[in-house]
């Protein structure tokens, strides 16, 4: 009997705080309800603000880029050079392979964005009105960021393609100012399906040349060092084996031409020991053409290699003048000034009567 009684109290009581739950609803409803002029005028304004921001915004420009990287695989017929190449001081099983994970996954993405990339980017040329100048300078100009600048700052500028060592502790805080800048307001990368290696890069900002040029520019400076570092082994060894191959080139003319001398000296054919010195001569010129012939060889394979392990980096989409605006539509601002306004003035006033009740 007690139990059922607890039982019965329990739901008693979980009834009457549902009744009041509902109850307190409807007053609250009735209480917005009768504020409905003063929710419904602060709707307009706030429509009004949003058609006068949509009406004096300014358009921003989307630069959009699309790319795709395609891996080359390494061949793996080295195992008969190696050895040769062992000898002549080369490491074939050694070349490549150094870098295969920079581009791989969502790091190609963070690569992108990464500060490196960025100041080599904003270090790069642009031509405007027949006037060469930085992009950085021109992201500054556009911006109109000099009017914020006090007279110490505002006749800092950034050559082109300069040496990055050399800048002074104010430049380097001022690229570091506009690395934020576009990283957090104008630059958008990401891999639109994450089952594909297709990356859109965008850069949305109020100049449309700035937004071309520099999309451009990022995914060209990026693939560029991206190339350079996944076959700078393969280079190294190409460069190695065409300095040995030149060398022994050289040697061969020499001896080739002092064979010929010796041949042309040795006229009486009765001394033999004259033709010792000839002898000689044409065993280092045989020896000389077998050496450069490996040489030659392994040269042939470490380029085959190096040309195997460059990424092909495919441009599907590139920015295009005229490009795509982003603008704040009339009926959009409306629209979402009229929510605002209204959501705020809900907030003001349930916030206003609970503080009322509590003090009452």
């Amino acid at each position: 009997m007690e139990q059922s009684n607890e039982l019965a109290g329990r739901v008693k009581n979980e009834e009457i705080s549902l009744k009041e739950l509902i109850l307190k609803v409807q007053e609250w409803w009735r209480y917005l309800l009768s504020k409905w002029i003063v929710i419904g005028i602060f709707g307009l304004v706030g429509s009004g603000i949003g058609l006068t921001l949509a009406l004096f915004s300014k358009p921003r420009y989307v630069g959009d880029l699309t790319f795709v990287l395609e891996e080359s695989n390494k061949s793996g017929g080295l195992a008969s050079y190696a050895g040769v190449a062992n000898q002549l001081g080369i490491d074939l099983s050694s070349m490549g392979g150094g870098t295969s994970g920079l581009f791989s996954g969502d790091n190609v993405i963070e690569f992108l964005k990464s500060r490196l990339m960025i100041e080599k980017t904003l270090l790069t040329p642009i031509n405007v009105n027949g006037k060469e100048l930085s992009l950085a300078d021109y992201y500054i100009e556009f911006n109109e960021m000099r009017k914020g600048w006090g007279p110490r700052l505002s006749n800092i500028h950034f050559p082109v393609n300069p040496d990055r060592k050399k800048f002074t502790l104010l430049q380097d805080s001022i690229l570091n100012s506009m690395y934020e800048m576009l990283i957090k307001g104008n630059l958008q990368i990401a891999k639109p399906d994450k089952k594909l290696s297709f990356i859109d890069v965008q850069t949305i900002s109020r100049n449309e040349l700035f937004s071309k040029i520099f999309t451009e520019r990022l995914v060209d400076e990026a693939t560029t060092f991206y190339t350079m570092m996944k076959t700078r082994r393969s280079k190294a060894n190409v460069d190695i084996l065409q300095r040995k191959a030149d060398s022994i080139e050289t040697l061969l003319n020499r001896k080739t031409y002092s064979a010929a001398v010796a041949q042309d000296l040795n006229m009486n054919p009765v001394r033999s020991q004259a033709s010792v010195g000839t002898e000689l001569v044409l065993r280092d010129k045989v020896v000389l053409q077998t050496m450069y012939q490996e040489v030659m060889k392994n040269l042939e394979v470490s380029k085959l290699t190096m040309s195997q392990e460059t990424p092909i980096i495919q441009i599907v989409d590139t920015p295009i003048l005229p490009l795509k605006k982003e603008k704040l539509g009339k009926t959009k601002g409306i629209l979402i000034g009229g929510i605002l306004g209204g959501f705020l003035t809900i907030i003001v006033l349930l916030v206003r009567r609970i503080y009322k009740k509590i003090m009452e």
